[in-house]
């Protein structure tokens, strides 16, 4: 029982670090949206070059990265040791969630990634920064509201493992 309230925290905790990951994933877009909110009310300045897009791009690519390797561990650690506690169809659910905000993930890299900023109009830029940006949002919303969910689950089976102790 002691394991698998340890077990609980660790995971509870292990959203926290999530949450601070996410931050650096929406830090990293606000970047980019400062930029272009700088490029379009100021397009004297040369902001817009294609080194400092290009950099902005680089980070938000490394930071997606950095954010799915990360829910890569943790889903796989959740999926390895969850199961006794969560039972059959409640595991599945939490796979499911899984699978969706990889699949979100995977297709956010892959805009970013194919995403060549050299040659593009500003209108063209806008549009591609604005759809970056949307889908970075749903990913992080998506992560937060499965944390969200997953958290209230386990504290509720804290407090059942702990009422039997």
């Amino acid at each position: 029982m002691a394991d698998n309230l340890a077990l609980i925290n660790r995971v509870i905790e292990e959203h926290h670090n999530i949450r601070g990951n996410l931050k650096l994933v929406g830090d990293s877009v606000s970047d980019l949206e400062a930029l272009f909110s700088l490029q379009k009310s100021r397009p004297d300045l040369i902001l817009s070059s294609p080194e400092a897009l290009s950099e902005k791009q680089n980070k938000l690519q490394q930071t997606l990265n950095y954010l799915d390797e990360g829910l890569k561990n943790h889903f796989g650690f959740e999926e390895k040791l969850l199961p006794p506690l969560f039972g059959e169809f409640l595991i599945k659910a939490l796979i499911l969630d899984h699978r969706a905000i990889k699949k979100q993930i995977d297709a956010v890299k892959s805009l970013v990634s194919d995403t060549k900023l050299e040659g593009l109009s500003q209108k063209e830029l806008l549009s591609r920064k604005s759809q970056i940006q949307q889908k970075v949002e749903n990913i992080l919303q998506l992560v937060e509201d499965h944390a969200a969910r997953e958290e209230t689950i386990l504290k509720m089976l804290k407090r059942a493992l702990e009422e039997k102790s």
